[in-house]
């Protein structure tokens, strides 16, 4: 039963027909015809994206790599349009589409009073549409298109409340950002073209073997070995896309765009196009121990440090961004080790756990009339059961508490670490250990301050006065015009479309992990999507000691990073819940440890002061001493007044008096003959 491509033509497509009609025909179509033709497209979509991977899965159907449109032709380089689906891909598809329907249908409660409605919709189903060409794509090319296309969507979303200044900057930060990762990718995608000659994946793959001991020279005495340049110029538009240290402060930022974009953006989709990406050039990144130790250290460092800045965050939606920054080096990590399938796999329960508490975030922002301050929060959970209930779902996975889903994959990378022998494996092992710890920290000093203890809030009813929670769309900064913690009403639960995708989310949150650890870690059910010399294989080590999921979850139970986390636990539970004042007491005794977490260690200023402002001084050079010096100076002004000056002295000649004309000519006439006598009349 082979995969048909009117199918996959309808997935890809069904999210830009939809993005289309609700973005051109906005007046026409109204709000609810946006919605309802944005989320249809999406249903499609993802409902054949299911029936992709049964087939793929269950119907045995061979993996489908075929070229759709050929766009050009010369030579031996072709560029073309074409889909390859194997199992890595369909899960994708199945991660990408699911988690993007809910993110629809939730936006109905969460932008109902806003007046980019119809744009909003036609946005977000154009980041689908750019996402699904990313990861069914066949060819480097397709891929790059998919690449950039998320970047620019994700530009327009972040920066979608343009009236304000601080969303216009996250946006343009974002951008300018990813187009640092993007340019050595683009470098990248180069190198394959250059050394293999081809942009068709199968064609690279098949032909990698061929990269062993060719080099790229980069000066007379200095040769850099050919795989190793190709992988990092890849990783580094990775750095960009997933945002990894250095290139991840543009994620944080992105918070200033709606709650719906927050969740679409860092959980299942755009932040994860690099962990695909890598996972996907396997074949490559199995010929260069450097590039892998590179990928290792890096993601490690995220995990850790950024993590560590969640812990000072007050503002609930940063929160859960730094938890994204910090997953994401798990991701990475699991990568550095080879362990290809367990980063996919943690990048598919991350994308159901972590869009859970985005959106579960926005629930409580909406209850609290737009305020993100959780110190003006408190003992939410009886005002908002669902909200509670399943964001503790998704805060449980989050932490890796056994049988939540969380758990297995990220218990998992945690043991791969340990068992690997690459370089860097013993430094990555420390961090993603003591992760765990700060990651149940921050988890669950969220979910008490928000859910828990006192209420710091007050209720001040205003008779007779609309409802004005939704102001927040224009005033943000004001706290949608409310005083912090000065409530209109009372705060209620969400309306079904906040909360259905919240229980959707939640399932698989609980669930997915149990279910799928054995065959997509330890049973090779990715085949050859993936592929891992052996004496790298640290999975196919670990699976033999693995015999059910029940089991792991019991195991999980005695080893360290549950441990931590049970540790992690005790403190916040004691602190938040019997001692509130113990927290400003640990903030004053160390304080310099939370200024430099305050300051998120520097780099946003060290760029700005380097960069930005570095960027303008050049260009003020340039304008200045190029622009207005040289080239309007010299060139333009200089020769235009030169030929005036030259002009303003021939015109004295022009008298218009015969003598003058006379004597010129005599004295002509004079410096003629002596010319004539000095060169050789003597």
């Amino acid at each position: 039963m082979e995969i048909s491509t009117s199918i996959l033509l309808t997935i890809a497509l069904a999210p830009l027909v939809g993005c289309l009609l609700a973005g051109f025909f906005a007046k026409q179509v109204g709000r609810v015809g946006a919605h309802s033709i944005t989320i249809l497209g999406l249903l499609i979509s993802c409902g054949l994206s299911f029936y992709v991977l049964y087939q793929i899965t269950a119907g045995n159907a061979p993996v489908y790599n075929h070229t759709i449109y050929t766009w050009f032709d010369i030579g031996r380089f072709n560029a073309s349009i074409g889909f390859l689906i194997d199992r890595l891909t369909a899960m994708m598809m199945v991660v990408v589409t699911f988690v993007s329907l809910l993110v629809h249908i939730y936006t109905i409660g969460y932008m109902a009073d806003d007046d980019g409605y119809q744009r909003f919709f036609s946005y977000i189903s154009l980041f689908t549409f750019s996402m699904l060409m990313l990861v069914m794509s066949n060819n480097f090319l397709q891929l790059f298109f998919g690449w950039e296309a998320v970047g620019l969507v994700s530009y327009l979303l972040i920066g979608f409340w343009y009236k304000r200044s601080t969303a216009t900057f996250a946006s343009l930060k974002a951008f300018i950002v990813n187009r640092v990762g993007d340019f050595g990718f683009l470098l990248g995608i180069a190198a394959i073209l250059y050394f293999l000659g081809t942009l068709d994946y199968a064609t690279a793959f098949a032909h990698a073997p061929s990269l062993i001991g060719k080099t790229l020279t980069i000066t007379q005495n200095t040769q850099w070995d050919a795989a190793t340049v190709i992988c990092i110029l890849l990783f580094i538009g990775a750095m960009g896309k997933s945002a990894q240290v250095p290139l991840h402060v543009w994620l944080p930022d992105s918070m200033e765009g709606p709650t719906p974009i927050s969740a679409l953006i860092h959980a299942a989709t755009m932040v994860t196009a690099g962990i695909f990406m890598v996972a996907r050039m396997s074949p490559l990144y199995e010929l260069s121990d450097t590039a892998l130790s590179l990928v290792l250290v890096i993601g490690a460092t995220g995990a850790l440090f950024t993590g560590l800045i969640g812990i000072v965050q007050n503002d609930i939606k940063r929160v859960v961004a730094y938890s994204t920054l910090s997953q994401l080096g798990y991701m990475t990590v699991a990568l550095g080790v080879s362990a290809y399938a367990g980063a996919v796999f943690h990048l598919m329960t991350h994308a159901f756990f972590k869009a859970l508490l985005f959106l579960g975030a926005g629930s409580v922002i909406i209850a609290m009339h737009h305020e993100q301050d959780m110190r003006y929060m408190g003992g939410l959970r009886k005002y908002m059961p669902i909200t509670w209930i399943t964001m503790w779902i998704g805060a449980l996975a989050l932490c890796g508490v056994p049988f939540f889903s969380g758990f297995y994959s990220k218990d998992a990378i945690i043991e791969a670490v340990h068992d690997s022998h690459r370089w860097g494996s013993g430094y990555a092992y420390f961090c993603v250990l003591v992760g765990a710890f700060v990651t149940a920290t921050y988890t669950f000093r969220q979910m008490y301050m928000t859910f828990h203890g006192k209420e710091r809030f007050k209720v001040v009813e205003h008779h007779g006065h609309g409802d004005h929670h939704d102001d927040h769309h224009d005033s943000h900064d004001e706290h949608g015009g409310h005083e912090p913690g000065v409530l209109d009403h009372a705060p209620k639960e969400s309306p079904w479309v906040v909360t259905l995708p919240l229980i959707l989310l939640a399932i698989p949150s609980l669930f997915v992990g149990m279910f799928t650890v054995k065959p997509m870690l330890y049973g090779n059910w990715f085949g050859d999507a993936i592929y891992v010399q052996h004496f790298h294989n640290v999975l196919e080590e670990l699976g033999k000691g693995f015999h059910s999921w029940w089991q792991t979850g019991l195991e999980g139970l005695t080893q360290l990073p549950f441990i931590f986390v049970a540790i992690a636990f005790v403190i916040t539970t004691y602190i938040y819940l019997f001692n509130v004042a113990l927290a400003d007491k640990i903030k004053r005794a160390l304080y310099p440890i939370w200024v430099i977490l305050d300051r998120k260690y520097w780099v946003d200023n060290i760029y700005f002061a380097v960069f930005a402002r570095g960027g303008v001084m050049l260009g003020r050079m340039f304008w200045k001493g190029g622009d207005a010096a040289v080239i309007d100076g010299v060139l333009i002004d200089g020769s235009a007044s030169m030929i005036q000056r030259i002009a303003s002295a021939m015109r004295r000649l022009q008298s218009g008096y015969l003598y003058h004309y006379a004597f010129a000519m005599i004295l002509g006439l004079i410096l003629l003959l002596g010319g004539y006598w000095l060169v050789g009349g003597h």
